[in-house]
C-alpha cells in the first residue's frame, strides 16, 4: 500500500518532522517540557531523547521546496527505487512508536507553540484532503528514508519516501544522526 501526498512545504524551515504527534503531546507532559519544544529541543537533550524512544524522526536540510510526500507500506517496492526515478538520500535504522493509528509528517514551526489549543487546530488542518497524515495500527515501525526526485506529469518533482515496516519491538539502539541534511536542490533539475 502506498500513500501520495504532493505540494508538502516545509514552512520556511529546513526541517521535516515524522511521527505521532499526540504521542508527542504526551512526551511533552511526562517530561514536563515548556510550550516552546523548538527551544527545549535545541538547548538540552529532550529532543535526542524524543528520537531514542521512537517519538519523532527529525529530517534536517530540507530546501525550501514543494515536495511529493510518500508512505510506502507492505513490502511494496518504494516508488524512489523504480526505473526513471533519482534517488539521492536513502538512510535507514530509524524506528518510530505509534500509540493513536496516526503518523504525521509536520514542520518545526508546530513545535514553536505546541499548546493544546494549537495542536487540535494543527489536527483539524490535516483532517483536510491532501495533508501528509496516514492512519496505522498502533506498534513500533521500523522507517527507511529516501529522498530524491520522482517523475510526474513529465517533470521530475523532489520528493521523500518512507517505507515502514511493523516490528515487535523497537531493536537495541535508535540513534539517528539529527544532523544528516537531506538537501535537494539542483539535484533533480
Amino acid at each position: 500500500m502506498r500513500y501520495e501526498f504532493n505540494e508538502v512545504l516545509n514552512d520556511l524551515i529546513d526541517y521535516f518532522l515524522l511521527g505521532d504527534i499526540q504521542l508527542l503531546e504526551q512526551f511533552k507532559e511526562a517530561n514536563g517540557l515548556p510550550d516552546d519544544l523548538a527551544r527545549a529541543f535545541t538547548r538540552g537533550d529532550s529532543g535526542d531523547l524524543a528520537v531514542r524512544q521512537g517519538v519523532i524522526l527529525p529530517l534536517a536540510g530540507i530546501d525550501n521546496l514543494p515536495y511529493r510526500i510518500l508512505f510506502t507500506l507492505d513490502g511494496r517496492t518504494p516508488a524512489l527505487l523504480e526505473p526513471g526515478c533519482r534517488l539521492k538520500h536513502r538512510r535507514g535504522g530509524h524506528v518510530l512508536r505509534v500509540e493513536n493509528r496516526a503518523l504525521m509528517l509536520f514542520t518545526w514551526r508546530v513545535l514553536q507553540h505546541f499548546t493544546n489549543k494549537t495542536l487540535g487546530d494543527l489536527l483539524a488542518r490535516y483532517q483536510e484532503p491532501g495533508r501528509p497524515i496516514i492512519e496505522l495500527d498502533n506498534g513500533w515501525y521500523e522507517v527507511e528514508v529516501l529522498a530524491g526526485a520522482l517523475v510526474r506529469d513529465g517533470l521530475y518533482e523532489p520528493a521523500f519516501e518512507f517505507v515502514l515496516k511493523k516490528t515487535s519491538s523497537p531493536g537495541s539502539d535508535n540513534t539517528v544522526d539529527t544532523g544528516y541534511r537531506y538537501t535537494l536542490r539542483g539535484y533533480f533539475d
